[in-house]
């Protein structure tokens, strides 16, 4: 985000593009479901499709291996990424660095798909699906790993048998 006095790098037409055209393909994939029955998208596909755009969402915007279709949009740094450049390239590069804004556009072409192609679509959102879950359990496994070699309780003192104790009852026999 950029402070009150910096100027802005992109400005609010470009914003309005990436918009438009998300509202283009929206449209798009809207005449096309139009003659695949009443249902084209049932609501018990919901749940896969949720965790294929999910994994899709993660893989562009997070993953090493899709930097390349991040690059021309945002600069990869040790502390995180940033928008490149200026005007629709820098919104771009703010919609690639952010998980929910290319999930919105991850859910969008992966309805499309399944809109005009329902077969390859099953392998796909599958696929994705399959790999959401994994995250979630390699996430979850790491977690319990983690907790299961933590101390339980907090470390036992040292006591040191010379020094004189202080504010103690004297032993019997000294």
């Amino acid at each position: 985000m950029t402070s009150p006095t910096a100027p802005a790098r992109a400005k609010t037409t470009d914003y309005a593009a990436l918009s438009a055209g998300w509202g283009a393909l929206l449209g798009a994939v809207l005449v096309a479901a139009r003659d695949k029955g009443d249902e084209p998208v049932r609501s018990a596909e919901l749940p896969g499709l949720g965790l294929a755009t999910f994994a899709l969402s993660k893989l562009v915007a997070k993953e090493k291996v899709d930097a390349w279709v991040r690059e021309p949009f945002v600069e990869e740094h040790p502390d995180g990424r940033r928008p490149k450049g200026t005007g629709l390239r820098y919104a771009v590069g703010e919609l690639l660095t952010c998980t929910r804004c290319v999930g919105v556009w991850s859910a969008l072409g992966l309805t499309a798909l399944r809109v005009t192609r329902p077969r390859e679509a099953r392998v796909v959102n599958a696929v994705l699906g399959a790999s959401a879950i994994n995250d979630v359990a390699q996430a979850g496994f790491t977690w319990l790993c983690s907790r299961a070699s933590a101390p339980v309780g907090p470390p036992p003192r040292a006591v040191d048998q010379t020094a004189p104790r202080r504010f103690s009852r004297p032993v019997a026999g000294e």
